[in-house]
């Protein structure tokens, strides 16, 4: 299937005038034809106006076929076969079977998606009905159900290609709520946008959707991007990248004479808790599945385990040969982006220049010019107290270890963290008292709490919850992966004393096949 480099203006596709942009392959920073369009202005408009048009009819559609156009955007995509799992391997260095396991968690949160909108739970649908004769004064009849923002704007992630990215959760779960939806293509991977751009097309095509339901934007710089937040006619935002470029997109959407909001995954570290019974029954394959899981993909994953805290010990000394001896060992990988590479470059660097850090090993020399060599670091947990700025998140494959004099002191480091996505205890039988102190603290730094696993895996299902507090999102009230994804782009609407006629179909009386409360009992 021939790239062209055009964009999707509500479905159609465009080409415009100009040199355009390229995409670079990771493993030898080499261009890759074809050239990419940049969006103009009037392509902004045009994809705007598209989307507020194709809204009132999209969002009202039943629910079976919205659910359909979801299927079929799994099926195409899928259909795309190797042509699309070549193409991202290109642009973004990563191997075979992560992005093969990749497209598949894409095709499969679609199917989850599908699925909740069937169910309608996600609706909320309440019904309480009038008393007439209620003293002093009648009980008018209420009725609510979640109903859809409005249309959307996407930006893709340069880490997840695919599942976090033009078809991915944030995608999903807004043309799930009834929202259309205008990506902002990620420039590392144009080529991967476009193939699944052309499936999200194809599909829509043979479900009857609305044209305006989705469009692909792309333009190398930040202009593009803003112009979609504060376009009048976007009602939402999700976003996956760094800290900085989610917090500018907060400002914009801020700014706004009808501010929106901005569901954006940003930074997190991910702590990990060595407690001590566990660390002195298994110290050695900890050391050793840890440096797996940072050097994971390069380490660059949002749940990346960023820091670990132990209790100093011998068993710990143990813990620290085992994880030093498997990163010598490591294989550097390809990192997504020669700009990506860079800031690690620089992340390491300032770590290893800092007094109070002590290098404890670093893994083979790199043998591209992206290639990222992983290391591991440690310091006091008195020294992390006195500056706890060195908490900042260093994307790759490195992580720092804290160890603290006592239990005291890791409170301490504890409580000195910014919000996370993610936070592990390993932990054994002898372990529990210490971890009822630290859950209840963590439950409010943390949006998933694990034990005796490691973040790196974020499974796609109706408990999953990955957010948290700000810095690791914008609002920690959300999820970006699961079905309550879904809740980010729903508003409640309340209905007093209507005629049956005017009552969306989920609030009538009588079977409406979907959960409802009604007069204050669950019902199916």
């Amino acid at each position: 299937m021939a790239l062209t480099g055009e964009l999707f203006i509500a479905s159609t596709r465009v080409k415009r005038d100009g040199e355009g942009f390229r995409a670079i392959a990771a493993a030898t920073g080499a261009e890759i034809e074809p050239a990419f369009s940049v969006a103009t202005s009037e392509d902004i408009e045009a994809a705007c106006a598209a989307a507020e048009t194709a809204f009132p009819i999209y969002s009202n559609l039943p629910r079976e076929d919205r659910a359909k156009f979801l299927e079929a955007i799994a099926e195409e995509i899928e259909a795309l076969g190797d042509t699309l799992i070549e193409r991202a391997m290109q642009e973004s260095g990563l191997p075979q079977a992560r992005l093969a396991g990749e497209r598949g968690r894409t095709a499969n949160q679609l199917r989850l998606f599908a699925r909740e909108i069937r169910l309608g739970e996600y609706l909320r649908a309440r019904v309480d009905h009038a008393i007439p004769d209620r003293q002093p004064a009648p009980k008018p009849d209420l009725r609510l159900r979640m109903i859809p923002l409005g249309p959307v704007t996407v930006f893709g992630a340069s880490n997840f290609p695919l599942a976090f990215s033009v078809a991915g959760g944030d995608t999903a779960s807004a043309l799930a709520a009834g929202c259309p939806v205008i990506v902002k293509g990620h420039s590392a991977h144009p080529g991967t946008s476009e193939l699944v751009a052309g499936a999200i097309t194809r599909a829509a095509e043979k479900t009857g959707m609305p044209k305006g339901v989705f469009s692909l934007i792309n333009g190398a710089g930040n202009s593009v991007g803003s112009a979609l937040v504060t376009d009048p006619r976007i009602k939402a935002v999700g976003f996956t990248g760094s800290r900085g470029g989610g917090t500018a997109l907060m400002k914009l959407a801020a700014n706004r004479p009808v501010p929106i909001p901005v569901y954006a995954e940003m930074s997190s570290i991910n702590p990990v808790f060595l407690l001590p019974a566990a660390l002195e029954a298994r110290a050695e394959a900890l050391g050793t599945a840890y440096v797996a899981s940072v050097t994971m993909g390069a380490g660059q994953f949002c749940t990346n385990p960023g820091l670990v805290l132990a209790l100093q010990s011998p068993a710990l000394d143990r813990f620290v040969t085992a994880a030093s001896d498997a990163m010598t060992c490591a294989v550097p990988q390809t990192m997504l982006t020669p700009g990506i590479h860079k800031a690690y470059q620089s992340g390491v660097a300032r770590w290893a220049s800092a007094p109070a850090i002590k290098l404890l090993a670093e893994g083979q020399e790199p043998t591209g010019p992206t290639s990222g060599q992983g290391a591991l670091f440690t310091m006091t947990g008195a020294d992390f107290i006195a500056d706890p700025s060195h908490a900042e998140e260093v994307f790759g494959a490195t992580s720092l270890l804290v160890r603290c004099a006592d239990l005291d002191e890791m409170l301490k480091v504890v409580a000195l963290l910014e919000g996370q996505l993610t936070a592990t205890l390993h932990l054994d039988d002898g372990d529990t008292e210490v971890a009822q102190k630290l859950v209840p603290i963590l439950e409010r730094l943390v949006g998933r709490i694990l034990a005796n696993g490691w973040p790196t895996g974020v499974e796609v299902t109706d408990a999953m919850v990955h957010g948290g507090p700000y810095p690791s999102t914008a609002d920690g009230r959300s999820t970006s992966v699961g079905t309550l994804a879904i809740d980010r782009f729903l508003r409640p609407v309340s209905y007093q004393d209507l005629p049956a006629a005017l009552l969306p179909v989920e609030l009538r009386d009588g079977d409406a096949g979907i959960p409802r409360r009604i007069d204050g009992k669950p019902t199916l």
